[in-house]
């Protein structure tokens, strides 16, 4: 198991930005798929972004490509991602997550991922 300490949540005005981070401790980070899911209260979880063990494929959800980008630093144990033009309806807690077994899935599914950190709040507002 991977432990997941997320970082960098807030309250930002819609149209602006914030970056959120992951640190990982425990078991060899390049072994994990990582990726950021997000949750509103009486919704499923969502998959965000997520990123391949060596960084070189990434997956975006629809309602993310172009504002966001997830990055990941194998030397440094950290995912990270970064959130521009901000909308009201990406208001959410984030949740950083590890995936130890398979490939990167078309779309990620929360069912895939066996370590998640305790998440954080980014609030936007219009």
């Amino acid at each position: 198991q991977v432990q997941l300490v997320e970082s960098g949540g807030g309250l930002v005005q819609a149209g602006g930005s914030l970056r959120l981070s992951c640190a990982a401790s425990g078991r060899t980070f390049s072994s994990y798929i990582m990726a950021w899911f997000r949750q509103t209260p009486g919704k499923e979880r969502e998959s965000v972004a997520a990123v391949s063990r060596s960084g070189g494929s990434t997956y975006y959800a629809d309602s993310v490509k172009g504002r966001f980008t997830i990055s990941r630093d194998n030397t440094k144990n950290t995912v990270s991602l970064q959130m521009n033009s901000l909308k009201p309806e990406d208001t959410a807690v984030y949740y950083c997550a590890a995936q130890f077994w398979g490939t990167l899935a078309t779309i990620p599914r929360q069912t895939d991922f066996g370590s998640w950190g305790q998440g954080t709040q980014v609030t936007v507002s219009s």
